[in-house]
């Protein structure tokens, strides 16, 4: 609902002046109502996060304007230039009108209207609550008034420690705990929230995205690795230094600035807002200068003549709809950073309309696109191997069809077809020759199991390598959707997809154990986008019994990842292998998740062995 606002005039300050001291205003005793005003702004925020007048009606308020947000969730900030001594109390609050605001920063305002808790993305979110007062009426007491000084966030004054534990009676919550900021992050920003903060210059932790938006850590030590990212190694490790970056002024007035992870952003001045996607981030007033580190694209070396390359890539929804620079860019990926391995697991391979949810399945049209343009960037030939999905029966984008497929370098490598598979056709184990075989090769692993019940079901197919079997398994599991973020308000948080992705690793670990009590010695990769981490419940399902090896951990942790999110360089993307698979050399091949300009968000990984 648009704001009342009384502009600052020459007859409406003195009308404002004749009404003060004649007491007339709400909460005014005679005296100036921002010298003795009845509520202030650290009455509203309270010591915890849900403020103790939530539903009331304040009038007057004092703050100075601090930032004004014309797009979006549109109001304006004010701190009050007369703080208490309590740390716990935040002196600045976000002032929603719905509409422009028509105030300016440094404004010296008085605001009246309803004090509440707005949960960017609902309540279903898990979000934190933003303390706000709605429906203002704005009474501008004089312009151009310096903001009040920021507090300057650094290394030395976010706790190392990130959360409290949520108070199991209130359902895991912290909202009713006491803020406690010089002992957990999330209290100490929530201590500031709607104040005007600072960052001097940082080092980026997460790349320009989309939406306008990077990310930066306060802590340059903080579980960082060589490349400038801050490593998400453990559900303990949350890096308390990550802050998201935002502007206030709108993009069609000043871009934003490409950066790259470990780039340095300069000096950064604004209110500290919550955020549906992040939480805590600074809206900057003031932004500084990015500082280009020249992080660049890692390349793979090439397999040797006898060791066999195995990659797995998340292409994000390829399909015919892509500009043709798409397909040429991972193309050329493959080709040159992944020095074209031997067999390539795909995800994300989408039918040929793409989006488009007209009953198509076949994505033959979208890998003839792909593998021609791999040859045209001077890569082999690939053939490849896939089963197509039920349509609309796999997740992803209604309509898309995403599917893993096999492509394979027909000069290195050979693949075993055998069987007529479909959509709904599970593959199963037998011993052949003393060596354990699928039934259909390519085929899909236990599709009808509740565990895939719209999800990609595992592809699994057998190959040969100078005479010698491998079987392959390309997964994409269940995705993170649905999980509350790590600022949520319940502590820890509540990561509900993790149940379907421990049954789909338990169903792919079940078989593995069928092909290795068929051939004790048989060499099997699992390979794809996991959607969970070295650490996981996930993880540790599928490596149950010893019968897989996570390989990504023979990397040292602070080079053990995949993806970026948050702030948080972390693993999603991932190669396992069986126990006759005892020498190998595994590279994550960092060409996208650290960048402002991607092909894809996943960055590749490539395993090499000599079977």
């Amino acid at each position: 609902m648009p704001s009342s606002v009384v502009p600052r005039t020459p007859a409406v300050a003195a009308l404002v002046a004749a009404s003060l001291a004649a007491g007339l205003l709400a909460g005014s005793t005679g005296a100036s109502a921002a010298e003795n005003p009845s509520v202030r702004i650290h009455d509203i925020q309270g010591t915890t996060r849900i403020s103790p007048l939530a539903g009331s009606q304040v009038a007057d308020v004092p703050g100075i304007v601090t930032g004004v947000r014309t797009y979006g969730s549109r109001g304006f900030w004010i701190q009050d230039t007369r703080p208490d001594d309590d740390p716990a109390t935040s002196e600045g609050v976000f002032v929603y009108t719905g509409s422009v605001p028509t105030v300016s920063v440094g404004d010296d305002v008085l605001v009246s209207g309803t004090v509440g808790e707005y949960v960017p993305g609902g309540t279903s979110s898990g979000n934190q609550s933003v303390t706000q007062i709605s429906k203002p009426t704005v009474t501008v007491l004089s312009q151009g008034n310096p903001v009040p000084a920021p507090v300057t966030v650094w290394a030395w004054s976010v706790p190392s420690a990130y959360a409290p534990q949520g108070d199991p009676e209130d359902g895991g919550s912290i909202n009713g705990r006491t803020l406690r900021p010089r002992s957990y992050a999330l209290d100490y920003y929530e201590s500031l929230e709607g104040t005007n903060i600072r960052i001097g210059t940082s080092r980026v932790v997460g790349a320009t995205n989309p939406y306008a938006e990077l990310w930066v850590t306060v802590k340059p030590w903080e579980h960082a690795n060589l490349r400038g990212g801050t490593v998400y190694g453990s559900y303990g490790s949350q890096n308390t230094g990550r802050l998201k970056v935002q502007s206030l002024t709108p993009l069609a007035e000043q871009p934003f600035p490409d950066a790259n992870v470990g780039d340095l952003l300069g000096t950064t001045e604004g209110p500290l807002d919550f955020n549906q996607y992040g939480g805590y981030t600074l809206a900057a007033r003031t932004l500084g200068t990015v500082h280009d580190r020249g992080l660049r694209p890692e390349k793979t070396r090439p397999q040797r003549s006898g060791e066999l390359a195995v990659a797995t890539y998340n292409v994000e929804n390829l399909d015919p709809s892509d500009p043709q620079e798409k397909f040429d860019a991972l193309a050329r990926a493959v080709v040159e950073n992944l020095a074209s391995p031997d067999i390539l697991a795909l995800e994300e391979i989408q039918d040929d309309t793409g989006s488009k949810n007209d009953g198509t399945v076949s994505a033959e049209r979208t890998l003839t696109m792909f593998t021609d343009a791999i040859k045209a960037a001077g890569g082999p030939a690939y053939e490849w191997r896939a089963v197509d999905p039920e349509n609309n029966q796999d997740g992803g984008q209604p309509g898309g069809n995403i599917r893993q497929v096999f492509l394979f370098n027909p000069e290195r490598v050979s693949f075993t077809d055998r069987g007529a598979a479909d959509a709904t056709t599970a593959t199963g184990v037998v011993r052949e020759r003393g060596r354990a075989a699928l039934t259909h090769s390519p085929g899909r692993i236990d599709p009808a199991n509740a565990a895939w019940e719209d999800s990609r079901k595992p592809l699994a197919g057998e190959f040969r390598f100078r005479g010698r079997p491998v079987i392959v398994i390309a997964n994409h599991f269940a995705s993170k959707g649905g999980d509350e973020s790590l600022t949520s308000h319940h502590q820890p948080p509540n990561r509900s997809s993790e149940a379907q992705r421990l049954l789909q690793a338990q169903t792919v670990n079940t078989f593995v154990k069928d092909v290795l009590a068929t051939e004790r010695r048989a060499r099997v990769l699992v390979v794809g986008d996991i959607n969970d981490f070295e650490f996981s419940g996930t993880t540790r399902a599928l490596t149950h019994g010893g019968v897989l090896h996570a390989a990504i951990t023979s990397l040292p942790r602070s080079e053990r990842y995949s993806y970026v999110y948050d702030g948080n360089s972390q693993v999603l993307d991932q190669i396992l292998t069986s126990p006759a698979i005892r020498r190998f050399a595994y590279d994550s091949v960092h060409i996208n998740a650290e960048f402002a300009d991607q092909n894809s968000d996943h960055d590749p990984q490539v395993l090499r062995f000599r079977p």
